[in-house]
């Protein structure tokens, strides 16, 4: 499915983000998730709980049901499910199958999000989960903060490529965070496993408009851009502002200090979940750019939305004329496609 080789849509080994942990009660919340049904919920003692969705009885969806203790009762005949998926009352017959039960999934609380693991459940490793320090999540003199949740009519790679190619933020956030040196300002790429990085030095440029307009700055900027790329479905930004190294009064001094997180999380082959969530080096800094971010976020999901019909229109294989600010894109769906074929060649193989 484009952009990757017939045959393959996501990853299913790997963490992916649910949802907020601050979102999930014990009020179920249904997601689909690599075309899968999941129902999460937190247990009595507050243990978030990933579930399978679908009632096996008559397909009602247990997210949209309702959380009896640690169970899950289905809304429409009332039958109930442990968090180990078994089965524990049919109130229609007095016995309970031991084959009548729903599947589990890992589900981490990390951060600020829950992490959930669709794939095998024994290759689930929470130390693959992104270092919260190294994100900027945990590190000292940070401060961190959930926003926003949406759900999106695109598939997710399109929202991964929309963060791996940043030379974006000049024309489609033009009006906010961008200006023309994120296009015309080299970028350095690298790759470990499981990670894709990209920065931009930015030296000696025009501050954005969001910075003039909440900060009054009008002089020169140096600024550092980059995502790193937690594979498959995870972005840790960085958005770094200084006086220029030349300014004559305050060279090289700080003006802001943030990091942005992104968690892309397919749902089925043409949606996906869109999470965001940042670090400012100020206390009250996230809340402080709410307001002013939503409409950025929405510029995003549009043009993801847009393509996406772009996309319909050529009958699903639509063709590239690739340029030098793809690479990153092209890295990036390299290293997710070598997972997917990997975990299609151990099926093959089982």
């Amino acid at each position: 499915m484009y952009p990757f080789r017939d045959g393959s849509f996501a990853v299913r080994n790997g963490w992916y983000v649910a949802a907020f942990a601050a979102d999930l009660t014990d009020m179920p919340m249904q997601r689909t998730i690599v075309g899968l049904p999941i129902a999460l919920y937190r247990k009595a003692d507050g243990t978030a709980v990933a579930v399978g969705g679908r009632c096996p009885h008559r397909n009602f969806p247990l997210g949209k049901s309702c959380v009896r203790g640690d169970e899950i009762v289905c809304g429409y005949h009332g039958i109930a499910f442990g968090p180990d998926g078994q089965c524990t009352d049919i109130p229609s017959q007095d016995f309970v199958p031991r084959s009548y039960r729903i599947p589990t999934y890992p589900l981490v609380e990390h951060g600020m999000w829950l992490w959930i693991w669709p794939g095998d459940p024994d290759k689930a490793d929470p130390a693959l989960l992104p270092d919260l320090q190294l994100i900027g999540h945990d590190e000292e003199g940070m401060h961190p903060g959930a926003l926003f949740s949406f759900e999106v009519q695109g598939r997710y790679q399109l929202l991964n490529d929309n963060l791996l190619d940043l030379t974006h933020l000049a024309f489609l956030h033009g009006t906010s965070i961008g200006t023309l040196e994120n296009a015309r300002t080299p970028e350095e790429l690298t790759q470990d496993p499981g990670i894709f990085r990209s920065r931009r030095y930015i030296k000696g440029g025009p501050p954005t408009p969001a910075l003039r307009d909440r900060r009054g700055i009008e002089r020169l900027v140096d600024q550092v851009v980059g995502m790193d790329f937690y594979l498959p479905g995870f972005h840790a930004g960085i958005g770094d502002h200084f006086y220029a190294e030349d300014d004559p009064e305050r060279p090289g001094e700080l003006i802001q200090r943030n990091r942005v997180f992104h968690a892309v999380t397919p749902a089925t082959q043409t949606s996906c979940y869109y999470f965001f969530g940042m670090s400012s080096h100020e206390p009250g800094g996230v809340e402080a750019v709410r307001e002013a971010l939503h409409p950025v976020l929405l510029e995003d999901i549009f043009a993801t939305e847009e393509i996406e019909k772009m996309i319909a229109l050529a009958g699903g294989s639509p063709t590239e004329l690739m340029i030098k600010s793809d690479t990153g894109a092209v890295m990036a769906r390299r290293m997710l496609q070598a997972m997917m074929d990997a975990e299609a060649k151990e099926s093959v193989g089982a």
